[in-house]
């Protein structure tokens, strides 16, 4: 059964959305772990950047949008950080929890650091900032997913791991 809605080349807006929602998540990260200074927030940077392009070499390149505009945005910018790579192994891919972890850490490490510091200076921005970057990791970016991204997803028509862990089949 395909998808009649599936995307060759995602609409502009959605894989902006997409970015900038990464970017929202990586910036408030890099805000709530300033307190403990560059110390912190230049491995977290470091951390985020090996972390898109673990995306892209582990995934993009392999994928149906290497080289398109997909609604993360990444498979446009794939050939220029990898080579591509054989859509056979994007299919037989096996994607567990443990493969997510790098992913979740992305914001649990900032969330943890920003519980961290309130311990030592309390205030009220950080809680909402704590609050805002939780917001945004977990209902942001399951509505961008299950809402925008993988109902109009060609790849996911093709065969898609993540779709087999978190099983909408």
């Amino acid at each position: 059964m395909t998808n009649q809605n599936a995307c060759d080349n995602y609409p502009f807006w959605i894989p902006s959305l997409s970015i900038l929602l990464s970017l929202a998540i990586y910036s408030l990260g890099a805000y709530l772990l300033s307190g403990f200074g560059l110390i912190a927030v230049l491995p977290y940077i470091a951390f985020c950047l090996w972390s898109e392009y673990r995306v892209l070499s582990m995934s993009c390149r392999h994928c149906y949008y290497y080289g398109q505009l997909c609604g993360v945005g990444k498979g446009i910018v794939a050939p220029l950080f990898v080579k591509k790579g054989e859509p056979k192994i994007f299919l037989e891919k096996a994607i567990g929890w443990k493969e997510l972890i790098p992913d979740f850490l992305v914001f649990l490490i900032p969330v943890m650091g920003g519980i961290i510091y309130l311990f030592f200076r309390f205030n009220f921005l950080t809680v909402a900032l704590i609050a805002v970057i939780v917001s945004l990791a977990m209902p942001g970016a399951g509505f961008m997913r299950s809402c925008l991204l993988c109902p109009n997803c060609k790849q996911r028509e093709l065969g898609c791991p993540a779709e087999k862990l978190f099983g909408k089949s």
